[in-house]
């Protein structure tokens, strides 16, 4: 059975990031994808310049319309802006049963701040102990725990076990800040530690990767019994999208990453 994801997120107009890089990722991990927007954004590759938030209980509404008709296998949150959408998201999945990927989207590629400090409290406290993976990078994390971002492997560890402690299942720690040639992620749970080693790609355009593994993985989780194979292949299909990203020719900031990279063998095959 094909799982149907549910993505709660802010719009991306060029494509790259938010609500279109989920229906893409969804969509390319094996899932039907389905959006409910949290927020418009006047965004390009070289930044965000402006921002509408949609009135929260039209996000309830639209979320609300589509656990009423569609089974929902599993929600990925991003973009909720400020407190009130926040609280709005979290009244609305609190009677869901459902697996939850949280991505604490906080800052944009270009600097745009995309959260409210209002809105931190709120996620921390109604929407972390919800998920059932959340995917801080090193900044987000610090965020929500009030400390300065880890700077090694140990932190990073220290700062997924405190997460959980908040209430998540599993924190996947993403280390792409470290300094260094490789950018390692880690999974933390109450019980496991587990490490995934990447190199870094030599290239600008990684818009939206936050966004595309989050989607990714929340298409993945409902395909495994294992947290840490669904990461794994989660990550495995974001490398691709970075490795092909310069395919790519949109924009002349920071582009975005090849979403349907995987789909290239078929294409070539069957272009006349």
């Amino acid at each position: 059975m094909i799982p149907n994801v549910l993505s709660i997120a802010g719009s991306d107009p060029s494509g790259g990031a938010g609500i279109q890089a989920d229906v893409k990722a969804i969509s390319a991990n094996g899932a039907f994808a389905m959006a409910a927007l949290t927020a418009l954004t006047a965004q390009n590759t070289q930044g965000v310049s402006d921002i509408h938030l949609v009135p929260p209980a039209f996000v309830t509404a639209q979320i609300d319309t589509v656990f009423d008709d569609i089974r929902v296998d599993a929600v990925k949150i991003g973009m909720i802006a400020n407190a009130q959408i926040a609280q709005a998201v979290a009244t609305a999945l609190r009677e869901r049963d459902v697996p939850i990927v949280l991505d604490p989207v906080m800052i944009a590629k270009g600097g745009a701040p995309l959260l409210q400090p209002d809105a931190i409290s709120v996620l921390r406290d109604q929407l972390l102990p919800r998920a059932t993976v959340l995917t801080p990078n090193l900044p987000e994390a610090a965020h929500l725990l009030g400390v300065a971002p880890a700077t090694s492997r140990p932190e990073m560890e220290r700062q997924g076990h405190a997460l959980c402690a908040l209430g998540a299942r599993a924190v996947l720690m993403k280390g792409g800040h470290l300094c260094g040639a490789d950018s390692p992620d880690c999974l933390v749970s109450a019980d496991q530690v587990t490490w995934f080693e990447s190199p870094r790609s030599a290239t600008r355009n990684t818009h939206g990767t936050g966004c595309t593994l989050s989607s990714a993985l929340a298409a993945r989780i409902m395909q495994t019994d294992d947290i840490a194979t669904a990461v794994a292949a989660a990550k495995s299909y974001v490398a691709m999208a970075i490795a092909c990203a310069d395919d790519l020719s949109v924009g002349s900031g920071h582009g975005p990453t090849h979403h349907f990279a995987t789909l290239l063998p078929f294409v070539q095959e069957t272009r006349p």
